[in-house]
């Protein structure tokens, strides 16, 4: 198994507690985080997903469960913006160095700020892209949120 993606460095530079997971990714899927749920035999609500998102034209790293959607109000709210929307998949792409489909929240090519859903708080361990698709990093919420140095908020539904 691979362990030196970005994200994996932070997290070992940091001296951080994390357990790599693979499965296997199809790229056909239409909702990447279900599919790594699915896949990995986890409840989706552990499987986290990171959006990149805009807030009045500022990049957002949101990080939410799988099973859930942003709202894009309560985000531009949190962030202290008025409007948000997605950020088009060729920009994030650029903007974070991996590929839709296995952009990790960590070791991001341009670091942003980031929000964890508040709901992680509910689970000892997540799971969060790895930084390639088929890789997932098991770690406390805590943990991430160290790492990132990000908020926690409620932003999704």
């Amino acid at each position: 198994m691979a362990r030196g993606t970005p994200a994996t460095l932070v997290l070992s530079k940091a001296g951080i507690t994390f357990e790599l997971v693979e499965y296997d990714y199809d790229p056909g899927g239409e909702r990447v985080g279900l599919q790594a749920a699915e896949a990995m035999q986890v409840t989706p609500d552990r499987v986290f997903k990171t959006l990149m998102a805009e807030v009045d034209g500022k990049p957002i790293c949101a990080i939410l469960p799988s099973d859930a959607e942003v709202d894009m109000k309560a985000l531009a709210a949190v962030c202290g913006g008025k409007s948000a929307r997605m950020m088009k998949p060729d920009v994030a792409e650029r903007m974070t160095g991996y590929k839709v489909g296995g952009i990790s929240p960590l070791g991001q090519r341009k670091q942003v700020t980031a929000l964890l859903e508040q709901s992680a708080q509910t689970h000892a361990t997540i799971y969060v892209n790895g930084g390639r698709r088929g890789l997932q990093i098991v770690l406390a919420p805590d943990d991430l949120t160290r790492a990132l140095s990000c908020d926690m908020a409620k932003f999704a539904r």
